[in-house]
């Protein structure tokens, strides 16, 4: 990491840049007989009261004093991935949505509040693409309000780590008590690839069946505000991979919006992982997407699913950009 300029260190960084990517260099450990940096790369969220917040791209926030500084500058936005597909953070953000819609929403300026009786937090949060109308303090409390009503905990849904996501709004959420409880993974890949791999015994369905239920919700019967919430986007389709007895060995869904096919509840029988069904599944929902004339592919993976995020690293799906869930400080837990 370079920030010479004439063989010195130099913070060429102002309350002026705040919004932009920078790069900067502080004192670890001001106190200490040696000097000790660590170097810290984000968007520079807020600059106020002689402390700078910077916003990784991982969505943590990290609190720099204005007086540990020893270097900084502005850099150039994360390069685009040289793998898969060009996409834009707003386009991608409303495939995913559309992928997995809400039993009820109402919208906030250019907010979308969302509410399905509390299944997944992706169908029980507010979706933020652009301004709410309003000041921020309103906008949440009006959100707030509006989940309460529902008995439902107020969550925000945000984005980092690419072109036009929404650090900002983290940092003013993390300032305000915000908690935040998930972070996981957009990735994006080639449609094409997945298709060409083995697909054998894979059946596949326009309608979710009590099978495939099984599998997915090992819990019990799941109540209209799933089904719900399953059978809606633009095309939907099933996958299941018959096993030894009533329920499948393996399940995926897929829905096709334009040039884009998400993937998500790709499940496997823990007695019958690491046989390939999972890629089996993607690979037959993959051959149906590129018959509709979708080219691009898509799913979300919580960063901390190891066994997934290697499936999906070998099948070419590259990270896009991060999301995130806040959570209220005044919900209850």
């Amino acid at each position: 990491m370079e920030f010479t300029a004439g063989g010195r260190l130099e913070v060429r960084i102002g309350p002026s840049d705040v919004g932009k990517r920078v790069s900067v260099r502080r004192l670890s450990d001001p106190g200490a007989r040696s000097e000790k940096f660590t170097d810290t790369v984000g968007v520079l969220t807020s600059w106020t009261g002689g402390v700078l917040l910077i916003t990784r791209r991982t969505g943590e926030t990290v609190r720099i004093p204005e007086s540990t500084l020893v270097a900084g500058k502005v850099v150039p936005a994360a390069p685009a991935r040289r793998r898969g597909p060009a996409a834009g953070f707003e386009e991608l953000a409303r495939v995913t949505a559309r992928a997995w819609q809400p039993v009820e929403s109402e919208p906030l300026g250019q907010w979308t509040l969302r509410a399905s009786h509390g299944f997944t937090r992706r169908a029980n949060s507010v979706l933020p693409l652009g301004d709410p109308g309003m000041p921020l303090d309103d906008a949440l409390a009006r959100a707030r309000a509006w989940y309460e009503e529902r008995g439902l905990p107020p969550y925000v849904q945000t984005a980092t780590g690419a072109e036009g996501t929404q650090e900002r709004l983290c940092a003013a959420l993390d300032e305000r008590g915000w908690h935040r409880e998930v972070t996981a993974e957009v990735r994006i890949g080639a449609l094409a690839p997945i298709a060409d791999l083995p697909t054998e015994g894979v059946r596949l369905s326009r309608s979710v069946d009590e099978a495939w239920l099984r599998r997915y919700n090992r819990s019990g019967v799941p109540g209209p505000h799933v089904l719900h919430v399953l059978n809606s986007g633009p095309s939907v389709w099933f996958a299941s991979l018959p096993g030894d007895g009533d329920v499948p060995a393996a399940i995926g869904r897929c829905v096709v919006d334009g040039r884009w096919a998400g993937f998500m509840a790709v499940e496997v029988d823990p007695a019958y992982r690491r046989q390939g069904l999972g890629t089996a599944v993607m690979a037959a929902l993959a051959g149906r997407a590129l018959d509709e004339g979708a080219s691009a592919a898509w799913l979300q993976v919580e960063s901390d699913n190891g066994g997934a995020l290697a499936l999906y690293e070998g099948m070419g799906f590259a990270v896009h950009h991060l999301y995130h869930h806040f959570r209220s400080p005044e919900a209850g837990t």
